[in-house]
């Protein structure tokens, strides 16, 4: 449709789109008028746009992309699993456990055991390797105890000290929200969801070094963040004590 309008004594045209009156009954809203711009391609109205040739290659390329990274995870988790980890514990990890074993008395390992779980999540170490000795030294049934046992102040030391620091790590949850949500996911609820959100966390791949000290960012109980950590924890001390 061509209109003209009159700009300062001067003649301006243009065209704009033509529109299509529509006058329609409904007996609940009564008469109604519906404008409805006409498509000047020939395409019916409302007709969905066909994505362009290249948002169609940007996607393929994309999903490309995510497939080869996948691919490349994989055979990185392969070779880790295969030859670099077997290798590592072969010519690192057993020597020392040896030397452990051989070098001091059954009493003093206990106590070098005990104290290691206890404290090296605090320190954002790894406990594995003591794991691994006290199933050698003791046994499965006090190897199991004395790392329960020891696993109990592993996680609570972290979650007082936690406290200390409660600002500053909530202020580096909302950093990184995506990952918070799943660690506030253990903070609402009964008891008993509390309990349960803690075991599957530590059941997961998430870090538990990481999730001692942020658990207390998430108003989770002690209680519940205790029993359910210990709970969590049962099945990697059996893997540490059977291996």
């Amino acid at each position: 449709m061509t209109y003209y309008e009159n700009d300062g004594g001067d003649r301006r045209e243009e065209v704009v789109p033509d529109v299509t009156l529509t006058i329609q009954s409904d007996d609940s809203n009564g008469d109604y008028v519906k404008l409805r711009a006409n498509n000047n391609d020939g395409s019916p109205p409302g007709a969905a746009a066909e994505p362009s040739p290249p948002t169609i290659r940007a996607a393929v390329w994309y999903w490309v992309k995510l497939v080869v990274l996948f691919l490349f995870l994989g055979f990185l988790a392969v070779v880790v699993l295969v030859w670099v980890g077997p290798y590592f514990i072969d010519k690192e990890i057993i020597p020392i456990i040896n030397w452990e074993t051989e070098t001091f008395s059954t009493p003093v390992l206990t106590v070098l055991v005990f104290t290691s779980v206890a404290v090296f999540p605090t320190l954002l170490l790894p406990s594995t390797p003591s794991m691994w000795v006290a199933g050698m030294t003791f046994g499965y049934g006090f190897g199991f105890l004395l790392i329960i046992s020891a696993a109990a102040i592993g996680v609570s030391l972290p979650f007082v000290i936690g406290k200390l620091f409660h600002h500053k790590i909530e202020g580096w949850l909302e950093k990184y929200p995506k990952k918070a949500s799943i660690l506030r996911s253990a903070g609402g609820g009964s008891w008993f969801h509390q309990f349960r959100a803690v075991a599957f966390i530590r059941i997961s791949p998430f870090p538990y070094l990481i999730f001692n000290y942020c658990a207390v960012a998430t108003n989770v109980k002690y209680g519940p963040y205790m029993v359910g950590s210990l709970v969590g924890m049962v099945p990697e001390i059996f893997v540490a004590i059977y291996t």
